[in-house]
């Protein structure tokens, strides 16, 4: 329902200090709370180092006793204008922990009032910030769905009435308890659960939801007879050939174990799994659910691969070179002829001209991961000579398997996509070159892709359509170096 002027002047309660303002927030996590007054502020032309947005329990709050009502808008007021955007990434942002979140975004929010496309610049601050967070609180939220464990325990009320009751602890890194509440209400609907955390509880009897106050780990009990069970099925169906151990400690933080009865497994599960792995590596019975973790054991697996009908063509397969822990991954689409004899990717022609478009850019390629989506020569033979040919989507997709592995054990924060089969590779969708090109994309490990076109395509044009697509080919490579410095500063 839309608020009237007398609303927003009984309501809009805040302390002006001088020049300043010191809005009092009800709570960590009240995105709508902030949006209103925000947008009232920016109405009533109040810049953003005029204001204060304070927690509760704050050290705003030693100047309550001075209390008074902020300026309401005139009736004429302009709308206030917001990306949407700006609002996507606004109301994960305004779960973070960070303290100065509502007076960052209240600077953005200024700031589109004069520039309605500020939130485009990947390069500002301020949106950057922003992003960073979303990141995190998306995050956060993810390890709270995978890593709550409920225990049965006793009915709270000490009667037997309440029948079974569940009880979970978790420690979020941010106030996201309250925004996740809807997903374990839908996913355990008719069960009686608590969810225990520092920063807050919630509680669901089946039919209503209510929250309490931050509790302690004490709180919580520590396991019931049900966990033998789970850890009977957890070590079933363990496979140490999967296991990378890195990326495992990667998505389940330590600090999550002594909350999952399967986590005192581990230690055991994982002793062993890397010999067992070249074992089954040297026997060649090594299968597309077991997947190497160490560069070394994918290069001889790829070696014996025969998942596509490329694998069975009289070829190598080429292995990807760089080092371990390049920030950049530079993915081609399969090897070719000259590739093939080399066992090395990248030495053609094609290879040649990337060469002298990284160095152009200030890119070293001896410090990037070079590599291809598909890791055998795909061709028809004519004569004597082998005539290449694009991989399909599913063989692509057959071969993603690889570049996956290999993306998991060097962890480039930058992935540059040269053609539509590597960005296929990397999304496991097909994308438009043109319209993909000169913007990343956010990737689930927290890495960034970024597309252009494969230098072979240039190799295949002259004249102008040659110039222009040489000049777009630069700016991509001058924008991936340009990112790439801003990372590593």
């Amino acid at each position: 329902m839309a608020r009237t002027q007398r609303d927003l002047q009984g309501d809009l309660q805040g302390v002006k200090l001088g020049t300043y303002y010191v809005v009092q927030m009800p709570e960590p996590d009240d995105f709508a709370f902030w949006r209103e007054r925000a947008r009232t502020l920016v109405q009533c032309d109040v810049p953003p180092d005029r204001i204060a947005w304070v927690e509760p329990g704050g050290s705003g709050d030693l100047f309550a006793h001075g209390e008074r009502r902020f300026p309401v808008p005139e009736s004429d007021a302009v709308p206030v204008r917001a990306s949407k955007r700006f609002m996507k990434l606004a109301r994960n942002a305004a779960l973070h922990s960070d303290p100065e979140r509502f007076g960052l975004l209240y600077r953005v929010l200024w700031r589109l009032q004069s520039n309605p496309r500020c939130m485009e610049d990947k390069a500002d601050a301020d949106v950057r910030r922003i992003e960073e967070m979303d990141k995190a609180v998306r995050r956060d939220s993810h390890k709270m769905h995978a890593f709550v464990r409920f225990r049965q325990v006793e009915d709270p009320d000490g009667n037997g009435a309440g029948g079974e009751h569940y009880v979970a602890w978790f420690e979020p890194d941010h106030h996201i308890v309250r925004a996740n509440a809807g997903f374990f209400m839908r996913r355990f609907a008719n069960m009686k659960w608590s969810i225990l955390t520092p920063r807050g509880c919630i509680h669901w009897d089946g039919q209503t939801m209510r929250e309490s106050g931050p509790a302690e780990r004490g709180d919580a009990p520590d396991g019931d007879p049900v966990e033998d069970l789970w850890k009977s099925y957890y070590a079933s169906i363990f496979n140490p050939a999967r296991l990378k151990v890195g990326a495992m400690l990667s998505e389940m933080p330590r600090k999550y174990w002594k909350n999952m009865p399967e986590a005192a497994l581990i230690p055991e599960l994982i002793a062993g799994a890397q010999a067992k792995e070249a074992g089954m590596v040297s026997a060649g019975t090594l299968e597309f659910e077991d997947r190497p973790e160490t560069l070394e054991a994918i290069d001889k697996a790829i070696h014996q691969c025969r998942k596509c009908p490329i694998g069975e063509l009289d070829n190598h397969a080429v292995m990807g070179e760089g080092p371990k822990d390049a920030p950049l991954m530079i993915v081609g689409e399969q090897p070719g002829d000259q590739e093939d004899r080399a066992g090395r990717p990248f030495v053609g022609p094609a290879g040649q001209l990337l060469d002298d478009y990284l160095e152009r850019a200030g890119i070293e390629r001896r410090e990037a991961y070079v590599t291809n989506t598909v890791k055998h020569f795909k061709y028809v033979q004519r004569g004597k000579r082998r005539i290449h040919q694009s991989p399909a989507a599913k063989e692509i997709d057959t071969c993603r398997w690889w570049i996956e592995a290999e993306r998991e054990i060097v962890k480039p924060r930058v992935i540059l996509a040269l053609g539509a089969s590597a960005a296929r590779g990397m999304l496991g969708k097909t994308v438009s070159i043109s319209k993909a090109r000169g913007e990343p994309i956010a990737l689930e490990d927290g890495s960034e892709l970024w597309v252009t076109a494969h230098p072979s395509y240039l190799l295949r044009l002259d004249g102008d359509a040659r110039d222009k697509q040489a000049a777009l080919f630069e700016a991509d490579l001058a924008a991936v170096k340009e990112r790439l410095s801003e990372l590593s500063g």
